[in-house]
């Protein structure tokens, strides 16, 4: 079974156990033994893609000089009504003209980008004669670049590419400047597109839309509203923990997932209530980097199936919604391999000497929500507007989600109903 692009079908429970016993035969024994096979698992082949990334604060000044690398001439601005409101559309453009290119501003963009948004985005990117794409915002305007992207280079409607791999065409080149700190768009090989008429939200995931370079100016996360720095300071949270369990995991990816993880819990509580304070925001930038940079690696799980559903039928903010069902998947995901939780705990500030690795998992579950509890994430998806008649839809339409192929434990649909009724 091919899972995602990059990964490595499993059959145990323990993810990283992906080496045949019958393939490798040694006469070691013990501590030598251990050692040997721990040593092969550290080594097996492992995926590692990410964009050339600028960072750092002020880099925004670098744009123009990024797109004009990429043979921009024309290069297409999408970005929403907020940005344009915070001054950093004006900033990014005059960067642009800057190094004489002749920017096109597209800006009809919603959160929880929409099919139709996308395809009225290409219209006027073809209308225009653009040629450089460039997506300026949270992850709702990047995932929308990607989509006119994805349709300049391949055609057709957008919601015909979900799932793995079926964006086949080269696209033309991107750059993205996230504006927030936690969905890792702009570093990413995902998009996530809603689909108004089913009321569920699409994932596409091809290497094709890993961007080419990811300008990160922690300056634009100081006007985020409280609400949103929350919501995706929550993502990077998950982005990070699912990483860290995923099948797909390798060493690469683990590091980055740990230390964003550390980043995170030290840092996402602070922006919230010392938001002038420009240290914390800095920290959530990088968090929201390495957690975006493990997880296009490593792929995510049953958290986002579940979350993209949720955000389809009621619109609602993606990161939110993570916070809320996060902790329950992990005390799911922790009955099968708890082991694989302590490190986590441990980046998370969790004492674990003496511990059992279940107590492990489920305290850093108690500390996931205690995190959202100080952020003002509501307890349950039912103040969200979830009710319990929608949760077989959801639980159907959640296992269907590419992000599920990589979730430590296997789930059916009784799990995953179970799940959203506790999440509620």
């Amino acid at each position: 079974m091919s899972l995602v692009p990059g990964a490595v079908a499993t059959s145990g429970h323990d993810p990283s156990a992906e080496w045949s016993r019958d393939e490798f035969q040694c006469e070691l024994v013990g501590p030598q033994r251990a050692g040997t096979e721990a040593a092969l698992r550290s080594s097996r082949l492992a995926k590692f893609h990410v964009p050339e990334i600028v960072f750092g604060p002020g880099s925004l000044a670098e744009l123009g000089h990024c797109a004009l690398r990429l043979g921009g001439r024309r290069p297409f601005l999408v970005t929403d009504p907020g940005l344009m409101e915070a001054g950093w559309v004006d900033e990014a453009v005059g960067h642009l003209r800057r190094v004489g290119l002749r920017p096109v501003v597209w800006h009809d963009v919603t959160p929880n980008p929409k099919g139709h948004e996308v395809e009225a985005g290409f219209r006027r990117y073809t209308e225009t004669g653009s040629d450089v794409i460039v997506g300026l915002g949270g992850g709702s305007c990047i995932d929308a670049a990607k989509g006119v992207a994805i349709l300049s280079g391949n055609g057709g409607r957008i919601l015909d590419y979900e799932g793995v791999d079926q964006v086949v065409q080269p696209i033309p080149p991107t750059v993205m400047v996230p504006s927030t700190s936690g969905t890792g768009a702009d570093v990413s090989q995902f998009a996530v597109i809603t689909d108004t008429a089913e009321r569920v939200k699409i994932t596409i995931v091809s290497r094709t839309l890993v961007p080419e370079i990811s300008v990160i100016d922690p300056r634009l996360l100081t006007t985020m509203p409280g609400w949103l720095n929350a919501a995706t300071g929550l993502d990077a949270l998950t982005h990070a923990i699912e990483a860290f369990v995923s099948r797909a995991h390798n060493p690469l990816t683990d590091n980055h997932a740990l230390h964003a993880v550390r980043l995170i819990m030290e840092n996402l509580a602070r922006t919230q209530f010392e938001p002038k304070d420009f240290g914390p925001r800095l920290a959530m930038a990088q968090a929201s980097l390495e957690a975006g940079m493990a997880f296009t690696n490593a792929i995510l799980g049953a958290t986002h199936a579940m979350s993209h559903q949720v955000g389809g039928l009621l619109d609602a903010p993606h990161g939110v919604v993570n916070g809320v069902i996060l902790p329950h998947v992990i005390r799911y995901n922790a009955e099968a391999w708890p082991e694989r939780f302590v490190a986590l705990g441990e980046a998370a500030g969790i004492p674990t000497a003496g511990l059992p690795a279940h107590e492990v998992a489920l305290r850093l579950a108690d500390r996931v929500r205690a995190l959202a509890d100080d952020v003002g994430v509501p307890k349950g998806l039912g103040s969200l507007g979830v009710a319990d008649s929608d949760v077989p839809g959801l639980a159907r339409t959640a296992l269907k989600d590419a992000c599920m192929a990589t979730n430590p434990r296997e789930l059916d649909v009784w799990d995953v109903q179970t799940l959203f009724r506790e999440a509620l």
